[in-house]
């Protein structure tokens, strides 16, 4: 008969653990604890407290905060996970010191640290700078769009909202009224449909209260623009998976070991959040001891994202060294002279012959006796407005007649749209003052402006990935863009961390 070593569950077992020794040298909770407790100045959180005489005691902010940034660096974002690690996890109970916070405590710290963030944020850039892992010469902005904690569903304009809560009203009707007809259903059937009841009358009362208390929002045209129900600091964004409810995530990123400078997230697109980045770096490199000017001739890369007439003028205004280019850059590049030449995977024999080229400028002769315009067809295009601008150039507008368009053979080849009256024609005016667009072409073209840009791309973009998959941030799963743009930033603060780590001296 086998034999099989004897084992008893009512045992005691005393397993003795020292939780200095867990947080071994060279690993990186060695590092997070020691930046927390010897280089990160925590008394901004004091002001939080009024349990000097009365009241219980609280967790101290330093074992807070080390739990959250290894759980960031582990990719475990949801507070429930970091609450259990903290009782099972023996790293989290050495950062923690045995304490073992629940989820409410993790979620309330961290959606409400939006002042203190600043200041933990500047103290690292500062182990950074002394540690010389910023190089301040070129410096690379980028951002990544992340979902957040909204659903596209509940979004729209307050006329789509309004008739989404009449169809759920209508909806709620007719089950009250199947409830009242089947009231001798089974009590599970029974259950289940009073469940329904109570969802779709919490959804008719969320949407009633949300029109009640918001108002509609509008773009810069002056068109309402769709709110969300959930988060309404949230806006939907194009992305290459597709649409996505959620947030703009910011990064300016020194050159020399990818520091992140300045991290903020926004509910708006790449180009208008490049006056905000800017302020926000100028503010943390004061922090530490920069001087105001700090970033004045420094090279600057972004992509076409962040190209428009105020960006490259308040770059100007900063004195950045400043390389954005425009989204027509690579067709003016030889490099890239066959890039279409397998797009969407087909070889150009394969591909649908193109539809019918539409006439452009041009294809416009002008006649310097009658000082008009010939069209194709030979018909005049009078001028009707000079020097009119459009954004930031001047240009006259030509109009055709009329008449001259109705019955024209070329019509469909020469007007953009079937119900357009008439053809017209706006010609660039030179206004012989310097124009920011046409120098930014001209730097990114030349080829000192071809690889210094190149460089973007293996600056920024790593810092994107190390978050997105080593540190698994994949959406956001906090609400409102004050407590969302703490997220980002606690996730950058662990991107820094992980230079220290790396490239620091702290172990």
């Amino acid at each position: 008969m086998a034999k099989f070593k004897p084992y008893n569950y009512d045992q005691l077992v005393m397993i003795p653990i020292s939780l200095q020794d867990q947080l071994e040298q060279g690993t990186l909770e060695y590092t997070i604890n020691e930046l927390v407790e010897n280089h990160i100045d925590l008394s901004v959180f004091e002001s939080r407290y009024q349990n000097d005489e009365t009241g219980a005691t609280a967790f101290n902010p330093k074992v807070l905060l080390k739990v959250i940034l290894f759980a960031y660096s582990r990719g475990m974002i949801s507070s429930r996970q970091i609450e259990r690690a903290c009782a099972e996890n023996i790293i989290f109970m050495a950062l923690s010191c045995g304490y073992k916070p629940d989820h409410s405590t993790i979620a309330h710290f961290v959606s409400s640290t939006q002042k203190e963030i600043e200041s933990i944020f500047s103290n690292i850039l500062l182990v950074c700078a002394e540690l010389d892992l910023l190089g301040g010469t070129h410096f690379s902005l980028d951002g990544v769009k992340l979902p957040s904690n909204a659903a596209k569903e509940w979004s729209g304009t307050f006329k789509e909202l309004e008739k989404k809560r009449d169809k759920l009203r209508a909806r709620l009707q007719h089950v009250l009224a199947e409830h009242i007809q089947t009231d001798s259903l089974p009590g599970q059937e029974r259950e289940r449909r009073q469940k329904q009841e109570k969802r779709l009358q919490h959804q008719v009362d969320r949407l009633n209260r949300f029109l009640q208390e918001e108002k509609p929002k509008f773009g810069k045209g002056g068109k309402e623009i769709q709110s969300n129900v959930t988060d309404n600091e949230t806006t939907k964004m194009p992305t290459s998976h597709g649409v996505i409810q959620g947030y703009n995530a910011q990064a300016l990123v020194d050159a020399k070991h990818q520091v992140i400078v300045h991290a903020e997230a926004f509910s708006s697109q790449d180009h208008e959040n490049l006056a905000p980045v800017i302020a926000g770096a100028k503010k943390n490199m004061q922090a530490i001891g920069k001087e105001e000017n700090y970033f004045e001739g420094k090279q600057f890369t972004a992509d076409s994202n962040y190209h428009s007439y105020p960006s490259l003028t308040l770059c100007k205004a900063e004195g950045l060294d400043a390389y954005i280019p425009d989204i027509q850059f690579r067709k003016r590049d030889e490099r890239f002279a066959e890039q279409d030449r397998f797009k969407d995977g087909i070889h150009p024999r394969q591909q649908q012959p193109s539809k019918t080229r539409k006439f452009n400028a041009v294809d416009f002769t002008f006649d310097e006796s009658k000082q008009t315009y010939l069209c194709p067809q030979g018909n005049d295009l009078i001028c009707s407005a000079r020097n009119q601008r459009n954004r930031y150039r001047l240009y006259d507008i030509y109009h055709a007649r009329q008449e001259d368009c109705a019955h024209c053979p070329l019509k469909t080849q020469c007007l953009r749209k079937p119900d357009t009256p008439f053809r017209y024609l706006s010609i660039r005016v030179d206004d012989q003052r310097p124009n920011l667009i046409d120098e930014m072409k001209t730097k990114i073209d030349s080829p000192q402006g071809k690889q210094i840009y190149a460089r973007r791309l293996g600056i920024v973009e790593p810092v994107f990935a190390n978050i997105r998959v080593q540190k698994r941030l994949d959406r956001f799963t906090l609400r409102t863009k004050a407590k969302v743009d703490v997220q980002w930033r606690f996730f950058a603060l662990v991107h820094n961390i992980g230079k220290i780590h790396n490239y620091g001296l702290l172990h």
